[in-house]
């Protein structure tokens, strides 16, 4: 679940008070402040504006949503398979998921240690092999777009709470960088 709150209060006030909240409260979350958003996407017009600032070794927070075009469908999946296996399995990401909604909705939601580590997979420049997998995906959405809505997210965490699947400390810190 994504969702934007007018202040941790009003999120505070949710997670104790209701019961999707309760439910949602024994799990695992992390609050974020945007800092950048690249793209559009309709549904998220009247989201914060980023405040930008993150440094090349703060960890990120990256959230993409992309509304497809149903005849682009197999060759999006064509060539954001190879991608998927890069982010996944990058040294740099600690959490990669994603997730669709049939027929059209695509997202992703990925942690890195480092902004850098972001933009070198981003970029083609990472030490994986075949680094250049999002970067290639990336020149062929621009020759033909697979979307009629797409925006890429980037956030700050702020504060991790609970764990996922009996982790804890997902999001990179000053104290779990230095035991890595």
């Amino acid at each position: 679940m994504f969702a934007v709150w007018e202040d941790e209060a009003a999120l505070d006030r949710f997670l104790a008070s209701t019961p999707l909240g309760r439910v949602l409260a024994g799990g695992w979350h992390e609050r974020l402040e945007l800092v950048r958003r690249w793209g559009h996407l309709e549904a998220l017009d009247g989201f914060a504006e980023a405040v930008d600032g993150l440094g090349p070794s703060d960890p990120v927070v990256a959230v993409t949503v992309a509304r497809m075009r149903i005849l682009q469908v197999p060759r999006f999946i064509h060539w954001g398979r190879p991608v998927e296996a890069l982010v996944r399995d990058h040294p740099g990401a600690t959490l990669a998921m994603a997730a669709m909604r049939l027929p059209r909705t695509v997202s992703t939601f990925t942690i890195w240690r480092s902004k850098r580590d972001m933009l070198d997979m981003v970029q083609g420049h990472s030490d994986v092999p075949q680094p250049r997998r999002h970067a290639e995906a990336m020149l062929e959405r621009n020759r033909k777009d697979f979307h009629f809505e797409f925006t890429t997210l980037r956030f700050r965490p702020l504060s991790e709470h609970g764990q996922w699947e009996g982790r804890r400390a997902i999001v990179p810190t000053a104290k779990t960088l230095s035991n890595a």
